[in-house]
């Protein structure tokens, strides 16, 4: 069961350095073919790059699993993001920071309750201008999915 006091819990600020070749190889691993994103000495980013902070999180600086979703019952349900300004562009340095938010409940169409947790990463710029913020939703089912009718693999029988 999600964890409501994780509301308010903050991760330590990380640093994402835009790289040119990063966001290149984000483009074309997305199917971009924009001569911005894959030609430009300084592009700037993809709106949905700024996911790769996954990679640069730790279990310091993401304050997710304080939420504690079941992951048996838990999935993504949105992905939002805000540019405040042109999106950030290769050679920028971002200091990041991911804070839990929004703890709430919502009874389902088919009648269980689902517990949905949103967390927010801001990221500035050098000057310490908010640049962007994601918007990252995630929410627990009350019960486990229903297998029955499916095989192992998920497919249905």
């Amino acid at each position: 069961m999600a964890n409501p006091d994780a509301q308010g819990v903050t991760g330590a600020p990380f640093r994402l350095d835009v790289e040119r070749g990063k966001i290149r190889e984000f483009a074309l691993a997305t199917g971009a073919a924009d001569a911005a994103y894959l030609q430009e000495e300084h592009p700037v980013v993809q709106p949905t790059f700024l996911t790769t902070t996954f990679f640069w999180q730790d279990e310091d600086s993401n304050p997710w699993s304080a939420v504690d979703l079941d992951q048996q019952r838990g999935l993504h349900a949105e992905q939002q993001y805000t540019f405040f300004g042109e999106p950030p562009r290769a050679g920028t340095r971002l200091t990041c920071q991911s804070r839990i938010g929004e703890i709430y409940t919502k009874v389902g169409r088919r009648g269980g309750e689902m517990t949905f947790a949103v967390m927010y990463t801001d990221f500035r710029d050098e000057t310490g201008r908010l640049v962007a913020q994601a918007k990252l939703t995630g929410v627990e089912t009350a019960r486990p999915p229903d297998t029955e009718g499916t095989t192992q693999d998920g497919a249905s029988a």
